[in-house]
């Protein structure tokens, strides 16, 4: 049993509890559920940049990231710094994420939220769209083509974007339809959790011109970006460079700089 599947059995037990705690007529009420989303995807394809840059306490590959600073601070520095949008871990077991974590995000920024999860059930997209979030993670590792199809087209209908992450090819084949947004082509090994930028350039080709194209992990220099963007790429999703600073946001901005 590697880390995802872990993860994943956890998130089953989990959701479950979380369904019998909080109803999902209940998340529907939310005074948030009616609020209308901005696009990351239209934030990204129109972006010099393209970063999408991280909220991450922990992981299970790095152990402590950063558990000292404030996520509302860190939301400011980032808009501050004029990243396209933010993704918000809201695992708590791996990850050291909440929930809570999106909402008090949401209350101080107005840029695109992506709720950062391993989603399993359409309850969690509810969850996402009640607690402030306007794009959601679909991992193609631990979903059919059938969960994918149902996952994203529930979650277009609620208005939020969809970035479907991917690690090789046949995930890739398995899971393009018309109801993504973005599609993200994730640069660790989730087996032995190496990083190769090699994965993205292989991928790029096979992806078709109609998604955003999203390059994750192991995006920590800006030459890593130059490297990437001749290959058809626009997001890039940058965690723990700027979440191992005292100031995510100052370094943000340092980063942004150097690219332009």
């Amino acid at each position: 049993m590697n880390i995802l599947d872990k993860i994943v059995a956890d998130k089953f037990k989990e959701v479950a509890l979380r369904k019998q705690l909080i109803p999902a007529s209940q998340l529907e009420q939310s005074v948030l559920f009616d609020r209308k989303s901005p696009s990351l995807a239209t934030a990204l394809s129109t972006s010099n940049s393209g970063i999408i840059a991280e909220h991450k306490r922990r992981s299970p590959s790095k152990q402590v990231i950063n558990h000292t600073l404030n996520v509302q601070d860190v939301a400011t520095g980032y808009e501050n710094a004029g990243v396209c949008g933010m993704s918000v871990l809201t695992d708590g077991k791996y990850f050291g994420g909440s929930l809570d974590d999106l909402l008090l995000v949401r209350a101080v920024s107005k840029f695109p939220l992506l709720r950062k999860e391993f989603i399993i059930d359409e309850y969690q997209i509810l969850e996402a769209k009640a607690y402030g979030a306007d794009v959601i993670l679909l991992i193609a590792a631990v979903l059919t083509r059938e969960e994918i199809k149902n996952f994203s087209e529930f979650a277009k209908s609620l208005g939020l974007d969809v970035l479907l992450e991917v690690h090789n090819l046949e995930e890739l084949e398995k899971s393009i339809m018309p109801s993504l947004d973005m599609l993200g082509v994730n640069n660790r090994n989730l087996k032995t959790f190496e990083v190769s930028l090699e994965t993205s350039k292989t991928l790029s080709t096979k992806i078709p011109d109609d998604f955003v194209k999203v390059s994750e992990s192991g995006i920590s220099s800006i030459d890593a970006i130059k490297e990437l963007q001749p290959y058809g790429y626009k997001g890039f999703l940058i965690g723990e460079n700027f979440m191992k600073t005292d100031n995510p946001g100052a370094s943000a901005t340092e980063f942004i700089k150097q690219l332009k």
